[in-house]
């Protein structure tokens, strides 16, 4: 049996082997007597500011290309609606419009935003869609190395918060309740094209298939003759081994993206409560049934911290976390609960 593996950058402190059936059930998948025909491709297109890459496995040349092609289409479509960069994108045009009218919106914004909300709602704040404008200061800070006045400060807060956010889903609506709003999808906007992209391939009948976006990866059937997708993030000893299938994985942290000013290290990850970068240095990984979930939580967890975190993602079906905390050059990982169960039924199966 050929082994997979995909590596998920970012995070360097552990490898994973994650199998799931929903997520948590380490199970063997056999091999259809189609599997057999079916060859490996990959190919990669850049959205979103990074890099998509999707592995599959198709019968021909013809079908892959065909189905890889409406899939970065699906991607590219989504990112002229969710980008916070583009000025004419759908989400900036309703951040244009007047405070206090309800505006009409696609199905696809109006998923992402009530995603949103709900994580929200489920984290007290700490996952926060209209931070927006803490995180242009926080842009601006991080390239000049230094902190926004508190005159900037207090001019942010007053235009964030998740309940000045009002969603109709009758109507399909979204109302912007306070001046100068300025809405983010950058925590969950590439889990969800991710998901997208993998459905498509899905509609071309290409299930075994794998959509990276940089630390977001949605995960479809397993590869011919395998349980399923070897995730690799290079890390400790004595390590739990398994495979995923049907699910998404995502990481967040600031081991590439951080800032030191003032002698104080920052992340790129914006805490929607003090509109500065992170300073916990707290890494995190999430597995859950799809990379909408996964990309939400993992900036979650940053944001909530350790035990917090863990709470939350416990909380949750068919979702586990790892998280790596490190002070004073001292590095420890924590598992959540339903990670642990996972790795315990894995040890009893070998």
């Amino acid at each position: 049996m050929r082994e997979t593996t995909i590596a998920v950058p970012g995070l360097g402190f552990m490898r994973i082997f994650s199998a799931l059936t929903g997520l948590l059930l380490l199970v063997g998948c056999a091999t259809d007597r189609s599997a057999s025909s079916l060859h490996r491709y990959e190919f990669s297109s850049p959205h979103m500011g990074t890099l998509f890459t999707i592995t599959l496995y198709a019968p021909d040349d013809a079908t892959a290309k065909t189905a890889v092609t409406a899939a970065f289409a699906r991607v590219a479509e989504l990112d002229a609606i969710m980008s916070d960069y583009q000025a004419d994108s759908e989400l900036m045009r309703l951040c244009d419009q007047p405070p206090g009218t309800p505006v009409p919106i696609s199905a696809d914004l109006f998923q992402a935003l009530q995603v949103s909300q709900e994580f929200a709602r489920l984290s007290g704040g700490a996952f926060d869609v209209t931070v927006g404008p803490f995180v242009r200061l926080w842009r601006f800070s991080r390239k000049r190395k230094i902190l926004p006045t508190p005159a900037e400060m207090e001019t942010a807060r007053a235009a964030v918060g998740w309940r000045k956010l009002r969603l109709d889903p009758n109507a399909r609506t979204a109302t912007l309740l306070v001046p100068n709003m300025r809405l983010d999808l950058g925590g969950i906007g590439k889990g969800y094209a991710a998901d997208q992209a993998l459905t498509v391939l899905r509609k071309h009948g290409l299930s075994r298939a794998l959509v990276a976006a940089s630390g977001d990866i949605a995960i479809g059937d397993p590869p011919p003759g395998e349980r399923g997708w070897k995730i690799a993030i290079a890390g400790l000893d004595s390590t739990p081994n398994a495979i995923l299938h049907n699910a998404g994985v995502s990481t967040s942290g600031d081991t590439e993206q951080f800032v030191e000013i003032s002698g104080v290290r920052y992340s790129h990850i914006v805490d929607p409560t003090t509109g500065l970068g992170l300073t916990n240095h707290l890494q995190d990984t999430v597995i859950a049934p799809n990379a909408t979930t996964s990309d939400g939580l993992d900036t979650t967890v940053n944001v909530l911290g350790r035990d917090r975190g863990l709470k939350l993602v416990d909380s949750l079906p068919h979702t586990a976390a790892l998280i790596l905390t490190e002070e004073k050059g001292v590095k420890r990982s924590f598992a959540s609960k339903g990670f642990g169960r996972l790795a315990k039924a894995q040890r009893n199966r070998d």
